[in-house]
């Protein structure tokens, strides 16, 4: 069967409706496109076309009714922040090559100078104001 044509066949047993066949499709294509590895040997390339076929072939895990909305609030209560920035300094190399190096030496130098010609100018429009001011 070619994954495209449609109407598309359920197994009732393990997905109960096509609204949550299109709902867990449409999360795992996210996954897909975001760099995550197809679970089923296909010939589609095209994330949402894999993510649906990983469905229909039952490779996809997901919860419904009290679970879900368990998990959901596990989800929420999960900081994303943190856990992007443990990632990033984990992706991080601790020996960095001498050109790195040197980029961000120099992008430091250049935010200094840009900080201090930035606090130059507003330090002499205040003393030009204060002048006025006086006058």
């Amino acid at each position: 069967m070619d994954i495209v044509s449609l109407p598309i066949e359920l197994d009732k047993k393990l997905m109960d409706s096509r609204f949550r066949l299109v709902a867990i499709a449409a999360q795992r294509a996210k996954e897909l496109a975001l760099g995550a590895r197809p679970k089923v040997d296909t010939k589609f390339f095209k994330p949402p076309t894999v993510a649906l076929e990983e469905a229909l072939e039952s490779q996809l895990e997901f919860v419904t009714g009290d679970e879900a909305r368990e998990k959901l609030e596990e989800v929420k209560k999960f900081d994303y922040k943190r856990f992007l920035e443990e990632k990033r300094k984990e992706a991080m190399p601790e020996d960095l090559s001498e050109l790195e190096k040197d980029l961000r030496a120099y992008l430091t130098e250049r935010e200094d100078t840009d900080r201090a010609a930035l606090e130059e100018l507003f330090a002499e429009r205040n003393e030009n104001e204060s002048q006025e001011a006086e006058e």
